[in-house]
């Protein structure tokens, strides 16, 4: 291959010399790539699309000037070891191929994905590691790829933040800080397991042998008939009804067949660490009728206008046959429920039926606790987990009241009454308790939100500045209750798609003139895409409800951002006005400032209350116990 012509006065580079240092780094090329693609795809296309984006890395012309002081790129054969990131970073050839690289991952173009690579009758996987390996990978789900690009310059090239925002730039990312910050909160020690986290070691496995037999057969036959039937088509046949590809152009086969459906036994979950969906048996009194799970499969492997998805989840058949976990009855109406690994199908027969879908990765014996099966006006039906040992109602404004018993044979309740959250008086929740052999004693809340999946509640009840930050724990002890019914109406999403909401008391202010004291809580919302929201509420002691004082979307109030501060104005029963301000357990000062007055004080019970003559505009802060500063949430 011939040398390039030299840019601005730099000796010429041959593409040869791209080749040689893409190989020589190429392990390390690809593993960037794999995380920083984005997260909407399964683990066989991320790993060929990882391996597409570095061999397209080559270019056809080597036009990129070295940087000033650096030293010629090293050329050592392909089977000698990898030079550490101090070399790698001197070296401009592969900084080149790596702003390539990150620039192809970050933005992924439809025609990419079309040139990726292709294997035919195998599928590839990145092993799992160990829960520190699930732990991480669940995190970085939750960025977007900036952020999970700047997490890869820090672990695998082990750059300083400095470092990363430059080649971030360089990359075309607009606001790198940002991205960085994002993946800081992403703990990372040298680097990811590369068993986890290595597109280059990855385990193989054949596809559906028989279904590739099928789908070639009909594939045949189907070009034989395309061949005697093209004047038919030239001059306006129409095509048949029935195809046997999916949208994304793969054969539906056994994902379309009844047969194949995924059935697990009765007592599974007994005998299984993994206490979740995939261990529900397939119950209901119409689970081997074909008919029925035809439809439901055909539904899902050709979705329509009756294909309904809650925000976040996707659309798209499923890649294996799915797992069945009921199919019968209900109300009068054919229902089937499907599970894939990530998602929950819901098909029900008749007028206003269809498919429904809602995302159901990552689940426990409480985020797995139940299933809508039907909604009749605010009447429900659930399908409860097969390790729900007794199951009842109650009303979460009625703390005191004692929970109502609910049927549930075979695991399908009778009617239950729903009701918003967002409803002060009248929300009706789930109270389930778990079989022995799960937990001894283990009883936990779910709320309807409307979706198929109920949102599990817990508490975080208030802080102690003698112990470590409490966490979230179930909502039935009868703390826990009156908290939820006093402040639960002000949840900053009670929309599908939730999938936990938590309740934290996070201070109690005595108020000045011995009116009582306020309760400040926190309300967090946590949605199964990884995106929240935070809302702070007061409960006054004449209020009749909970009175919301700021909030919004990201981490607040989260395990990840353990700090708040919130404020309202108050109006004494004697007639004076505060400003009320209160903070969580780490908080020591709080300022407030007016227009034309400001008030600066310790908190050592992190509360303050200034007395002023009337409202205007105010600023609060609040001084951590390591110096950092925190306003309140908008």
């Amino acid at each position: 291959m011939g040398t390039e012509p030299a840019v601005r006065g730099v000796p010429a580079r041959p593409v040869a010399e791209a080749e040689a240092a893409l190989v020589h780094h190429y392990r390390r090329l690809v593993r960037l790539a794999y995380l920083a693609l984005p997260a909407d795809r399964d683990r066989h296309s991320r790993v060929l699309a990882a391996h597409a984006a570095v061999q397209r890395a080559l270019p056809f012309r080597w036009t990129r000037r070295p940087a000033p002081n650096t030293t010629e790129p090293n050329t050592t054969e392909p089977n000698t070891p990898e030079p550490t990131t101090t070399a790698t970073a001197t070296d401009p050839v592969y900084a080149e191929l790596r702003l390539r690289v990150l620039r192809a991952a970050l933005r992924p173009s439809p025609a990419a994905r079309l040139l990726a690579p292709r294997v035919w009758g195998l599928r590839l996987f990145t092993p799992h590691g160990g829960e520190q390996d699930a732990a991480l990978d669940h995190a970085l789900a939750a960025l977007a790829a900036p952020a999970r690009a700047a997490f890869a310059l820090r672990a695998v090239e082990e750059l300083g933040g400095r470092e990363v925002v430059e080649v971030l730039r360089e990359a075309g990312v607009d606001r790198p800080e940002e991205a960085l910050a994002a993946a800081a909160e992403v703990p990372a020690g040298p680097g990811p397991e590369p068993i986890a986290f290595d597109p280059c070691a990855v385990r193989v496995q054949p596809t559906d042998l028989l279904r590739r037999r099928r789908t070639l057969t009909a594939a045949l036959t189907v070009g034989v008939l395309g061949l005697t039937t093209t004047a038919a088509v030239l001059g306006g046949g129409s095509a048949p009804a029935s195809t046997a590809s999916r949208p994304d152009g793969r054969p539906a086969g056994a994902v379309a067949d009844p047969a194949r459906l995924v059935r697990v036994a009765p007592d599974a979950w007994q005998h299984t660490a993994r206490v979740d969906f995939t261990a529900w048996p397939a119950r209901g009194d119409r689970s081997t009728d074909g008919a029925l799970l035809g439809r439901a499969l055909a539904a899902w492997a050709q979705p329509g206008p009756q294909t309904r998805a809650e925000p976040g989840t996707d659309t798209a058949p499923p890649d294996t046959p799915p797992q069945l976990l009921f199919a019968g009855t209900v109300d009068g109406t054919g229902v089937a429920v499907l599970y894939d690994g990530r998602r929950i199908a819901r098909y029900s027969d008749g007028r206003g039926g269809g498919l429904d879908l809602a995302r159901a990765d990552d689940t426990d014996p409480t985020t797995a606790g139940a299933v809508v099966l039907s909604r009749q006006g605010t009447a429900l039906r659930y399908l409860l987990a097969p390790w729900v040992d007794t199951a009842e109602t109650r009303r979460l404004d009625q703390p005191d009241t004692a929970a109502h018993p609910l049927d549930h044979p075979d695991g399908v309740t009778a009617a239950a009454p729903g009701g918003g959250l967002a409803d002060c008086r009248g929300a009706t929740v789930l109270q389930l308790h778990s079989s022995p052999v799960i937990a001894e004693k283990h009883s936990f809340l779910l709320a309807d939100l409307g979706g198929l999946v109920p949102a599990h509640l817990t508490y975080t009840p208030p802080p102690d500045r003698t112990q470590p930050a409490r966490e979230p724990r179930e909502s039935t002890g009868q703390d826990a209750l009156a908290a939820w019914a006093r402040a639960g109406c002000a949840v900053p999403d009670g929309t599908p798609g939730v999938k936990q909401l938590d309740l934290w008391a996070f201070a109690v202010q005595p108020l000045p003139q011995n009116a009582g004291s306020a309760a400040w809580f926190c309300l967090r919302s946590d949605r199964w895409t990884g995106e929240g929201s935070a809302a702070t509420a007061v409960l006054l002691p004449t209020a009749r409800g909970p009175q919301r004082t700021g909030g919004g979307p990201g981490r607040g109030c989260s395990r990840f951002e353990q700090d708040t501060v919130a404020w309202t104005w108050w109006h004494s029963p004697q007639g004076a006005e505060y400003l009320l301000a209160a903070g969580s357990r780490r908080v020591t000062r709080l300022t407030a400032k007016g227009p034309d007055w400001s008030a600066d004080r310790p908190a050592p019970d992190r509360t303050l209350a200034v007395e002023r003559p009337g409202r205007s505009t105010v600023q609060v802060e609040a001084l951590l116990d390591n110096g950092n500063r925190i306003t309140p949430p908008h």
